[in-house]
């Protein structure tokens, strides 16, 4: 088989390779975590802080009946905050860990096509990239997707490279393949692409044959999840209505962010396969087999994944943008290729290669700057301003007051959340409305009583004042939780606005 056409010169030393991948890596956890602590926790993260801390019976139970797809992970982060407990830095930095693997295995594969210095390159924007900068200061499953992606597709370009590989390598194939569907259903779409480049490459028709036996082998394995899915497929029936798949969606959302960080990769991307196309086109004039080169793999795993998802979306839930974190490496990759190629064209205005690919550099770091530190605002997930309810109850309510949360909001914007995920804020305060805790029901949120059934149980005896949290709709409390209460004697005594919520105070 033909050497793979690397982007410039021969492939890295791997000891070297090694050694620059592991440094990459800490530089992509380092580049997560940072300011991870910020942000409010949201609703998909409580989801994942909720089930990690239910007993492991518990959770297993509940997995039977909701979000079965994020089973592994949330059996991942419950050991987890075990160990480390549940604050917002110690939850969300496994994902920055993650992200850290991912640029590493980037790096690695990166340094078998091209030099050190391209795969320094590709994993150092693999670890800037906003779609994985915001997946690894999340706690939620999809930086584990992403790097279980990128390791997969080491073991694809292995097995590529090794003309006479062992059966072992097929096997690690599809345990990687397996651990990746159960961290994250759609990764299953990945084993098409790598059918595209295994039937590029030379000796794809006996390994076509192995890799379907491994991937079959793989989806036979994660079947349980599959099936679990599909039985809940209508857990999520409300994306249908939610996220519509546009233009600004796919070219800016999925992987970019902004726009002025969109315009740049694009452009780049667009550059990397203009040279692609034209190197391939040369080759086969001059027919000379062309191998298989890195151009494909990422456009492979960009483009096969993604399309098929989009082109489902009219027909199954829904989409977002998330879900495009899988190919997100595929695009820094592309990326680190247009920046690498600007030497390939002649613009004939004298500037050297390496100035112009240092100018692109900047302008990518610079770019995605600003998109990283809106990240980590106070209110950088969905709005939410949980930790800004739980300093106000903290600093202003005193023992024996009681709380009621508006629960008229869908489950993921209940400001209950923001006690359920920092129930010390919330110590001495009656939680006069729970009816079933989280921990005790089958799905992540509690289940409560309105406040006039709350008084016939006589929860308010001896209360005299009453904290109630509602998520502002255009900045308006209206929930029949006041009305209620303005029933049983109580007059609002304080209001406080917070970003999406408002907290009053009733007394007696």
């Amino acid at each position: 088989m033909p050497r793979a056409s690397a982007p410039r010169g021969a492939t890295a030393d791997p000891r070297r390779l090694g050694f620059a991948a592991v440094l990459v890596g800490v530089f992509a956890a380092v580049v997560s975590a940072s300011g991870s602590w910020i942000p409010s926790l949201w609703g998909d993260e409580a989801a994942s802080v909720l089930s990690a801390l239910r007993p492991g019976e518990s959770l297993l139970t509940m997995l039977t009946h909701v979000d079965a797809v994020h089973g592994a992970y949330y059996l991942g982060l419950h050991a987890w905050v075990h160990l480390f407990g549940s604050s917002p830095f110690v939850v969300r930095l496994p994902s920055a860990f993650a992200v850290a693997v991912c640029a590493a295995a980037v790096t690695w594969l990166c340094g078998r096509f091209g030099s050190l210095g391209f795969a320094v390159l590709a994993g150092t924007l693999t670890a800037i990239l906003p779609r994985l900068t915001y997946a690894g200061e999340e706690a939620r499953g999809y930086a584990f997707a992403a790097a279980l992606a990128a390791l997969l597709w080491i073991v694809v370009v292995e097995l590529i490279r090794r003309p006479d590989s062992s059966r072992g390598w097929w096997v690690v194939y599809a345990v990687v393949l397996c651990i990746g569907i159960y961290v994250f259903l759609y990764l299953a779409l990945l084993t098409l692409a790598v059918g595209v480049a295994l039937a590029l490459a030379d000796g794809g028709r006996r390994r076509l044959k192995r890799w379907m036996i491994a991937s079959a082998g793989a989806v036979i394995a994660a079947s349980p999840v599959i099936l679990l899915a599909v039985s809940q497929r209508q857990q999520i029936a409300f994306l249908a209505h939610r996220d519509r798949v546009t233009p600004i969606m796919v070219l800016v959302k999925m992987w970019f962010s902004a726009r002025p960080f969109a315009v740049l990769a694009w452009t780049l991307i667009a550059l990397a396969i203009v040279v692609w196309v034209r190197r391939r086109l040369r080759l086969r004039r001059q027919g000379e087999p062309s191998g298989l080169d890195l151009e494909t793999v990422a456009l492979a795993w960009l483009v096969v994944p993604t399309g098929i998802l989009l082109a489902a979306s009219p027909f199954v839930a829904g989409y977002t943008p998330r879900y495009g974190t899988i190919a997100a490496p595929a695009a820094a990759i592309l990326i680190a290729l247009g920046v690498w190629r600007l030497g390939d064209l002649h613009f004939g205005s004298g500037v050297p290669r390496s100035a112009l690919a240092a100018l692109a550099v900047v302008a990518v770091v610079v770019s995605a700057m600003p998109v990283w530190a809106a990240q980590r605002t106070p209110w950088a997930k969905n709005k939410s301003d949980w930790n800004d309810i739980a300093a106000t109850i903290q600093r202003d309510a005193q023992q024996g007051d009681a709380i009621v949360f508006d629960d008229s909001v869908r489950p993921s914007r209940r400001p209950r959340l923001a006690l359920d995920t920092d129930p010390a804020a919330f110590a001495g305060i009656a939680d006069v409305t729970l009816e079933t805790s989280y921990a005790d029901s089958t799905t992540w949120h509690s289940s409560v009583y309105s406040v006039a059934e709350t008084a016939r149980l006589g929860r308010f005896a001896g209360v005299s004042r009453v904290w109630v949290v509602e998520y502002a709709r255009n900045g308006d409390a209206d929930s029949t939780a006041i009305p209620d209460l303005e029933a049983l004697g109580y007059r609002q005594a304080e209001r406080i606005t917070l970003h999406t919520s408002v907290v009053l105070l009733f007394t007696r």
